[in-house]
Order: structure tokens, then sequence, then C-alpha cells
């Protein structure tokens, strides 16, 4: 089986590619790290948007391209590769594949179409581990949600609550009403989106039927952590080729570092667990695409080792600067603090290694 991209995929990938290294270059991420009052890079953003890398996988119907979730999962392997500062994870890979899965009619033709064209971002709100649930009665909504990627600049959220009697549910909240206030959160990574919201009395919607809020919001992070390791595969290829390119510019002893066994043996370790994710990336935008059986196989295996790879990366490309590489004024930790924001955000490793080992000792029950 060819899991390939197609030839038309992969000019989609360069063209995605070539506007992120113009509007994305690693000093506009310095600048959104940098900044307190700036939460996104509305360069990088728009430079998406233009392509339709948000609208690649909502039907035409609702505003979309149509295109597919292949399309999508190139697209999120160079927003990775740029470690674009943007809200494109949660608004795409996150709301509007919950207004897709549960949505009603009116529900998708109002939000999807301003979802595809970047002009509103959305949000996932979940409060799973929190010690206590939100709660939605007659219509409204309240309790806090924190942390909550892409919640800042966010124009909508789908939110996980609790109903009378104890059903946990899926709602739709406008973020910009009275009912809504948000305070920044200071994460690992300045650079990426992160606030707490809370909620008094704010107007909501039902959004998929009562009672089914944790399976939907499940599946939801399924699908989205297939598109997440292609953003970190996009950002350990960037990190190792950033290591490779410094190991043989730097010289000790009057060779290139590159040219030393050690050094040779760390970025070949780098590349192998690349390569062991970019296979199951591969594997998972197929099962994506296709909507197949393996799909939660797919998901847990792409974000079990998307996530060892990025982290390796990160880690490995400091060691190969030496002592250069831990400075404020390298760029190196830029990569960093992405990998291990992203290992983070849709649960953590252990979490999917449990889902993984569950999956697999499920199929070999058959």
């Amino acid at each position: 089986m060819d899991f390939d991209f197609s030839a038309d995929q992969k000019m989609f990938r360069d063209q995605v590619r070539r506007a992120m290294e113009g509007a994305c270059p690693l000093r506009e991420v310095r600048r959104v790290l940098e900044s307190a009052a700036v939460a996104v890079s509305d360069d990088a953003w728009t430079a998406l948007c233009e392509l339709g890398a948000p609208a690649a996988a909502i039907p035409a119907a609702y505003g979309g391209l149509g295109a597919g979730y292949y399309e999508l999962c190139v697209a999120a392997e160079e927003a990775g590769r740029a470690l674009a500062p943007t809200g494109f994870g949660p608004s795409i890979f996150l709301a509007a594949e919950a207004l897709l899965a549960a949505g009603d009619e009116p529900q998708k033709s109002e939000w999807l179409p301003r979802l595809a064209s970047g002009e509103i971002t959305g949000c996932l709100a979940d409060a799973s581990l929190a010690p206590r649930w939100p709660r939605y009665a007659r219509g409204q909504l309240s309790g806090a949600y924190a942390p909550v990627p892409g919640g800042r600049a966010a124009a909508v959220a789908v939110a996980l609550a609790e109903e009378d009697g104890g059903a946990r549910s899926l709602f739709l909240v406008d973020l910009r009403q009275a009912g809504v206030t948000r305070a920044d959160l200071v994460s690992v990574d300045p650079s990426r989106d992160v606030a707490k919201l809370e909620f008094s009395g704010a107007a909501a919607t039902r959004l998929g039927p009562s009672g089914d809020g944790a399976a939907i919001a499940q599946r939801i992070r399924e699908r989205a952590a297939i598109l997440t390791a292609f953003e970190q595969v996009g950002g350990a290829e960037r990190a190792l080729y950033m290591a490779r390119d410094y190991a043989l510019q730097r010289h000790a002893f009057g060779r290139p570092i590159g040219s030393y066994q050690a050094i040779k043996h760390k970025l070949a370790n780098v590349y192998i667990k690349l390569e062991i994710a970019r296979t199951h990336a591969y594997y998972g935008a197929w099962a994506l695409a296709t909507d197949a059986a393996d799909l939660p196989l797919a998901a847990a295996a792409a974000r079990v080792s998307a996530t060892e790879a990025f982290a390796f990366a990160a880690q490995e490309n400091i060691q190969t600067h030496g002592g250069i590489g831990f400075t404020w004024e390298a760029d190196c930790h830029l990569f960093y603090r992405r990998a291990r924001f992203l290992a983070l955000e849709l649960g953590s490793s252990l979490v999917w290694k449990e889902r993984l080992a569950a999956e697999l000792q499920q199929r070999n029950a058959h």
C-alpha cells in the first residue's frame, strides 16, 4: 500500500512552505514569544488563510475547499516546520472538527465558513482535569476552563460541560459576549496562545446529543492527534537540519564538528526517530482521510512517536550547538519550547501510550 502524497499534494506542501518562509521566519516567532501584547502572528495566519490551509478539509458547502485531510496534513507539517504562532491547531484540528462531527446544519452554516476563511478562530475547552466541572442549565454555561490552547484569540469555543443529572455534553459558546472573561496564562511556549476562560451565565447551545460530549471529544482528540503529529514532524525535521547545518559549519580542532563520530551518531539517532514518526503520521493520515476503523490505533501511535521525535530532535539540536545552544539569543530554545508545549496540548505522552496499549490489546484479543 502506498501512503505517499500525490504530486498535487506535494505541490501544495511546497506552496505552504514558501509562504511560511516569507511570512514566518524565526524572528517572527521570537517577536510573538517576547511580546506580552501579541497572541498570534497575523502575518503567518494570513499566509495560511490565503492558501486555503484552514479550509482544506472543510466541505465546500460550508465555505471550505473540500480538498481533504491529506492537504490539511501537509499544511500542518509546514506550519509546524515554521513554528507558526497561530491558532491553526485549536481552531481547525479541534473546533472545526467538533462542528463537523456533531454540529447541526444551522451551527455548521453559521461558524464553519468563518473558521474556514480565517475570519475567526475557535478552540476546545475541556474540563476533564478540573476539580469541578462547569455546569450548563437553561441555556447558560457557568464555570472555568484552564488551560485552553487558542483561548485568548478565539471567537468561539466548543466546551465540554455537565448538565443536570450528570450528563456531560458539548456546547457551542460565542466568546465575544458579556458572560465570558479571559485571562492569559503563561506556558513553556509563550509563542502559543493559552488562556483561562471563565463563563458566568454565558449563552450556549448544545453541540451533538446530550450525554455524548466525552465520547465525541475523545474522537476529536484522536483526529487532532494525527494532525498535530504532522506539526511535530515538521518541527522535528527543521530542528534536525538546523543541528546538521551548525555541525557542518562549526569547527573544533581544525575540523567540522559534524565529522566526529559522536555528532554523527547523535544526528543519526534523531533521523531514525523522525522517520519512525513520519511513518506513523502517514499511516494516520490514511486513517483520517478514509475514516478507517484503525483510526484510534493510528492516532495513538502517531501521537506517541511524533511527541518523542520532536522532543528528542529539539534536545539534540541544543546539545549539538553546545554552550551557545542554551542562550536566549540562539533559536534552539524556540524548538524546545514548542516540542514541550505540543507534548501536553492533547494530553501527555503517558496518556497516549496507555491508549496505544489498550488498542493493541483489543486488537490482539480478536
